[in-house]
């Protein structure tokens, strides 16, 4: 799944992550984050596919974009309980 540099920031948000976090997880720079959600790099398939692994991994659910209606979003995963997934 692709990710915009727009919703990597949300998703950081939604789970209280820095950038530095997001990349010791995704076990990529830090200033590839940092770059690619100022839109000033577009990184490689695999790093965005290790990005997205984390981030899934930590709770978050990236929404579909849906033409003429959404750009897609992200969410936490419901767990059932009421509340999201703990990170």
């Amino acid at each position: 799944m692709g990710i915009s540099p727009e919703l990597c920031r949300a998703a950081r948000g939604l789970l209280g992550w820095s950038q530095q976090e997001l990349a010791t997880r995704a076990h990529v720079a830090r200033k590839t984050i940092a770059d690619f959600e100022l839109s000033q790099v577009n990184p490689q398939a695999r790093t965005l596919r290790d990005v997205v692994a984390a981030l899934e991994a930590a709770g978050v659910e990236f929404l579909p974009t849906m033409e003429n209606i959404s750009r897609g979003g992200v969410r936490i995963k419901w767990n059932g309980a009421g509340r999201g997934k703990a990170p």
